[in-house]
């Protein structure tokens, strides 16, 4: 019999107990074993299902019988509401980026890239060497892997200009990924009730992290070439805040790159302030146009606090980043991250390890690049040929995104909800703004799956666009 003959006998007893009357009995395991030319043990499992399902019950010596329609209950959990109270954050809602696409969708709202875009073949080989080896049955230190340490300090230091104290592998504590790493960065950093500043627009995530911290958002504004450093001195000034949190790097979802004056001008903000710089090198990997060049390489007194991640660039699998902070910043972090997971898995640190020290991590990332740049270039031809009423304020030297701004009479929730039912699905930019968003905007993926449909999509949101 085929594999999938438990399954096709699990359909037809499907379709027959749906019409039989409640109690009536089965035929016999063997009865059903000559009716169908399949094995005792086939039978059984397709048995198995149905009783999984609710739909026959078995009554051991007696037989198996379908199932009486039993109309639930509805639960009531009424009593809960006294006893949890009202809650003291009131955390927003996950992103679109997360949802999956429904089949046959053009999917430009997620937030990873497409496996064909991942070391797969250097990932598979890497997790099987660390399944045999002693991570596998070990405990992995507090701070993570010192190799692993040492390779992130390393990559940094190579950045580090001549004058500048390279960092080392002691001021490295690895993370299980970067979204649980800043929750900690704000609790350790900043604290609940104190304000941090963060670029507007930026990662939701971010947000996401900083009310789950308790800390107070207050936004700056933030363009295609970063924040005014005079906006960022003032904000400080007036709040008293002594961290920012930022994305020089590409960032998302606008695909800013802070220029050379904004960077310079920045880190003498902070430092004049006293406060911290938190740098989420999120796209550190992504580059196309431009390397990527992290403000952490220029700062050894400890302003700036890096984030790198290495999840969407391996895997979305390997959930595994870094954070490098120097001096007591450093030790807070890592009593918190010892509070909240104890570790990060050693397997899975082995693994990331694995891949980014074979030679073929260097090829694989110079083989992404041009893939990036068509995709970017094929849906921005699309947008521009097919939905002229937008503004696309510039195309990003790197990342993964394209911020897309709506004119302003458009209803950005009716033209989201449009879009997916024409088969697109796109990212609410509402999502990426840590205040009352400045504009209707959506954020558009060009490194998921189906480049070649992105002509289409943009065929369609311009018809969207029309009809809004």
């Amino acid at each position: 019999m085929p594999d999938d003959s438990a399954a096709r006998i699990a359909a037809e007893l499907r379709r027959w107990a749906s019409t039989a009357a409640p109690g009536t009995r089965l035929p016999s395991s063997r009865a059903l074993v000559r009716a169908h030319g399949a094995s005792a043990a086939t039978v059984q499992k397709a048995l198995r299902t149905l009783t999984t399902e609710g739909l026959v019950e078995a009554r051991p010596g007696v037989g198996t019988f379908v199932r009486a329609v039993r109309t639930p209950r509805p639960p009531d959990y009424g009593w809960q509401t006294a006893a949890l109270r009202s809650p003291r954050v009131h955390l927003p809602a996950p992103s679109s980026s997360v949802r999956p696409a429904p089949e046959g969708a053009i999917a430009l709202h997620a937030g990873y890239p497409d496996r064909e875009l991942l070391p797969e073949r250097l990932l598979r080989a890497a997790l099987g060497r660390a399944a045999r080896s002693d991570v596998a049955v070990t405990r992995a230190p507090a701070a993570g892997l010192p190799e692993l340490r040492g390779w992130f300090a390393a990559e940094l230091a190579a950045a580090t200009p001549v004058g500048v104290a390279p960092p080392t592998a002691g001021d490295v504590v690895v993370l299980p990924g970067s979204q649980s790493g800043l929750s900690s960065l704000f609790r350790a950093l900043v604290g609940a009730g104190r304000p941090v500043l963060m670029e507007s627009p930026t990662y939701w995530g971010a947000t996401l992290a900083a009310a789950q911290a308790g800390v107070q958002v207050v936004p700056v504004a933030s363009g295609p070439a970063g924040p005014a450093p005079e906006e960022l001195d003032r904000a400080l000034a007036e709040t008293g805040a002594r961290a920012f949190y930022a994305q020089p790097t590409f960032a998302a979802p606008t695909g800013a790159l802070w220029s050379a004056t904004t960077r310079a001008g920045v880190l003498d903000v902070v430092r004049a302030h006293g406060a911290f710089l938190i740098e989420d090198d999120w796209a550190h990997d992504f580059a196309i146009d431009a390397d990527a060049a992290p403000l952490a390489a220029h700062d050894d007194a400890g302003h700036v606090v890096y984030v790198r991640s290495l999840t969407k660039s391996v895997s979305p699998a390997v959930r595994v980043a870094a954070v490098v902070a120097r001096g007591p910043a450093r030790e807070r972090i890592l009593r918190d991250r010892g509070a909240s997971s104890v570790y990060v898995s050693g397997l899975l640190q082995a693994a990331a390890l694995d891949v980014v020290t074979q030679p073929g991590w260097t090829r694989h990332l110079r083989h992404v690049r041009p893939q990036l740049r068509a995709r970017r270039d094929l849906l921005v031809a699309g947008l521009r040929e097919h939905v002229a009423g937008a503004h696309l304020e510039h195309v990003p030297a790197g990342g993964l995104n394209l911020w897309l701004r709506l004119p302003d009479a458009v209803d950005l929730e009716r033209f989201v909800d449009r879009c997916e039912a024409a088969g697109v699905l796109v990212g609410r930019g509402t999502e990426w703004f840590p205040a009352e968003p400045a504009g209707p905007y959506v954020r558009l993926n060009f490194s998921g799956p189906e480049p070649g449909a992105f002509p289409e999509a943009a065929r369609r949101m311009g018809a969207v666009l029309a009809a809004c």
